[in-house]
């Protein structure tokens, strides 16, 4: 897929305020920090598109862009802000988890994870939670770049291994990097796939 353009739409805390249509959405979460900005950046061919941050927990509102006019790609809040109050947590969540269950668009959502890290308690309990609410979801492995071919080979393997003993079929899996453009054809390619099967 070649995606010509890509245009901001709106952002908003109340998935009842999303935008009214019927295209196909796509969302993009992961855990504080994980690359979310910089690959909805990478995918769309704009360098701030998304807004990218060194500082933790940037997105915190539900945004929506148009993509070739025919889909929408989603900027979820993430989860599991350690530096947030308690209040800030649980109004993300409710967020978070309302756009999930109860938005009809929601066509796939794209469960980020940082391949340098050890599989975190936080995510394995949120993809379980995916899966026990029949929601279609995907694993994209982030950051491959940061780690040596051999390492991100042993890292990818590990994480299934812990995924294996939850799930007996996983999800798609993809590889990306941000900095090399790695994943970027199989993400959009999978995108692609289910839109023409709609």
């Amino acid at each position: 897929m070649d995606i010509k353009s890509a245009e901001f739409i709106i952002s908003n805390t109340d998935y009842l305020k999303c935008p009214d249509s019927k295209l196909p959405e796509y969302a993009f979460i992961g855990r504080s920090n994980v690359g979310k900005s910089s690959l909805i950046n990478m995918l769309c061919n704009r360098k701030d598109l998304a807004m990218t941050s060194s500082k933790p927990g940037k997105t915190l509102l539900i945004n929506h862009f148009l993509i070739n006019n025919n889909w929408h790609l989603v900027d979820l809040p993430g989860y599991g802000y350690a530096t947030t109050g308690k209040k800030m947590r649980e109004n993300l969540q409710i967020i978070i988890e309302d756009y999930i269950l109860n938005r009809e668009q929601l066509t796939c959502l794209f469960v980020l994870i940082d391949c340098r890290h050890e599989p975190q308690k936080i995510d394995l309990e949120f993809m379980e939670w995916l899966g026990e609410s029949d929601v279609p979801f995907s694993i994209v492995f982030t950051k491959l770049d940061k780690l040596s071919h051999v390492k991100g080979i042993e890292a990818i393997r590990a994480y299934k291994e812990k995924l294996a003993e939850q799930w007996e079929e996983f999800p798609p899996i993809f590889l990306t990097s941000s900095e090399k453009y790695l994943g970027k054809e199989e993400v959009l390619g999978y995108i692609e796939l289910i839109n023409k099967g709609l």
